[in-house]
């Protein structure tokens, strides 16, 4: 039998929580950066959520990728893509979603830092406890046997998409036995339209 995830659905609700406990440790720090640089692609939303709350003007890039796809390792943490612009003597706010290995962060803080930043400090919404690399701030710690693959909400088709391709090899013959099984299985409540929408072939758009 194929192994699913355990799975947790996050809401906006949720992220705006976290991006006011951030910005609220931030500011009683009296630490508000002048650059924030966000982890492309999960770290891309918190970071101008981060920006918004913290008046902060310039949103800059990087991209380290070590998740291939939904709740699969894709091996080593890698640079992908360097900063996308200077930081050098600048007060700097990395962010990324989650720290669950914490090494995608931990290669992206060594990077920015190689640029000369004035401070650099790390944050991310969630901090799973057993991550190599603690942020310096985050919105909510999960304990280690509390874990789960966490379905943010600006990745919601993309992960919904992955796990019903893992719930059909697993057995699920339709878009109804998809739902059953992620919610049997991996605690994930979703529906038929949704997962239909989601399975939906993707290519690109014809022209008009």
């Amino acid at each position: 039998m194929a192994e699913l995830p355990r799975c947790r659905l996050s809401t906006w609700s949720d992220a705006d929580r976290w991006a006011d406990t951030i910005a609220a440790a931030v500011r009683a720090a009296d630490r508000v950066p002048g650059t924030i640089v966000g982890l492309t692609r999960g770290g891309w939303v918190p970071s101008r959520m981060l920006a918004d709350r913290l008046g902060v003007k310039r949103l800059v890039s990087v991209r380290a990728q070590h998740w291939g796809v939904t709740a699969t390792s894709d091996g080593k943490a890698e640079l992908t893509e360097g900063l996308s612009g200077p930081v050098d003597g600048q007060d700097v706010l990395v962010v990324d979603d989650i720290t669950d290995t914490g090494e995608s962060l931990e290669l992206a803080m060594a990077h920015v830092r190689a640029r000369s930043p004035g401070r650099l400090e790390s944050a991310t919404f969630l901090h799973i406890s057993h991550s190599k690399y603690r942020p310096t701030y985050y919105g909510e710690e999960i304990p280690r046997d509390a874990w789960a693959w966490i379905v943010f909400p600006w990745n919601y088709w993309e992960d919904l998409r992955t796990l019903a391709a893992q719930a059909t090899a697993a057995g699920a013959a339709d878009p109804a036995g998809v739902v059953t099984m992620l919610r049997d299985r991996c605690g994930l409540s979703t529906s038929v339209d949704d997962v239909t929408r989601a399975e939906a072939p993707i290519g690109p758009r014809r022209r008009r």
